[in-house]
């Protein structure tokens, strides 16, 4: 993947520097959403200790036998366990694929709505498993960091676009993000690959922004580009990969890409091989209104939109059964 299709930002200089550097910081990332839909981002100031040790205490929870795991079981959009078969990802772009191979944990928003109804849709407690009492704790300070990354994403991203910095942020006062612990074992647990199964099948993510720390592998994943096709993404350990969901990308009337991608199967070669990802999905306040931006900057005039509607159809669309 070369370095100007999905370029690695460094977010010192939009935090601390002067206006120039700044603003060649915005420049990069408008030229690099409008292709890829994909950024690297280091100068974060997220401990790398902390990530590990949320993998550890998730893994010692996902080898747990399924009867105990079962206890913990939830739908796709719920907080809980996503056992395997619960997902297949390329339903959401119309693709008959089997379902994806991989186990998550999946947590969201923290804090209850004031709107009866809205809370009834978008809150419920998260579910931390008793056996793992280490985790919410850690998952906690991390979403804590998660949401202050977010807003310094958001405030780039509408500097980029030529807005306001709180152009996309005065839309995010109480979202209903998401947060997902996915685990990619090897095939002595999922099995052999059927034809067209990947461990997360083709697809782009449906809210806002998406913030992941990966793992490499050979089993890993891949992004698609008009004059790259299928390949595999740019890793660094350091990095969190960054990529635009669609609803962002309608937002912006498709000057921005949603950044397409997919994690392969386990490969042939290496049929044991185990990645966990923890993946941040950005969202909005429920009842926030996407208009896309006119041209010349934006290029596509969709119809306004009600942000929850637009995720709950999209959610819907990815669920099994």
């Amino acid at each position: 993947m070369t370095e100007p299709r999905i370029p690695t930002i460094d977010l010192r200089p939009w935090l601390d520097g002067a206006p120039d550097a700044r603003a060649r910081t915005a420049r990069t990332v408008d030229e690099a959403l409008q292709t890829a839909g994909f950024l690297l981002v280091t100068g974060h100031g997220v401990d790398p200790s902390l990530r590990e040790q949320i993998r550890a205490v998730a893994r010692s929870f996902f080898t747990l036998p399924v009867e105990v795991k079962e206890k913990y079981a939830a739908k796709v959009g719920g907080r809980g366990w996503l056992g395997p078969g619960a997902e297949a990802n390329g339903y959401a772009e119309g693709t008959e694929t089997p379902p994806d191979l991989k186990e998550s944990l999946t947590f969201a928003t923290r804090e209850p709505f004031e709107d009866p109804k809205v809370n009834a849709e978008w809150y419920a407690p998260n579910v931390w498993p008793a056996e793992v009492p280490e985790l919410s704790g850690l998952c906690e300070e991390y979403l804590t960091r998660m949401t202050r990354l977010e807003n310094h994403l958001l405030s780039l991203l509408g500097e980029a676009l030529g807005r306001q910095p709180d152009f996309f942020t005065r839309h995010m006062g109480h979202p209903t993000y998401g947060f997902n612990i996915n685990w990619y074992p090897g095939t002595e647990v999922v099995g052999e690959p059927e034809p067209g199964q990947f461990r997360i099948g083709p697809h782009t993510d449906f809210g806002t922004v998406t913030i992941l720390d990966r793992q490499a592998g050979k089993g890993g994943l891949q992004v698609w580009t008009d004059d790259g096709g299928w390949e595999d993404a740019p890793y660094d350990p350091e990095a969190f990969t960054i990529n635009i969901g669609d609803l962002m990308a309608r937002w912006t009337g498709d000057r921005w890409r949603s950044g397409r991608h997919r994690v392969l199967p386990p490969p042939a070669d290496s049929p044991t091989e185990e990645l966990m990802s923890l993946v941040y999905f950005g969202e909005c306040t429920p009842g926030t209104i996407v208009e896309s931006v006119p041209a010349p900057v934006g290029r596509v005039a969709y119809e306004p939109v009600d942000s929850h509607v637009y995720l709950r159809q999209k959610l819907d669309s990815i669920t099994v059964g």
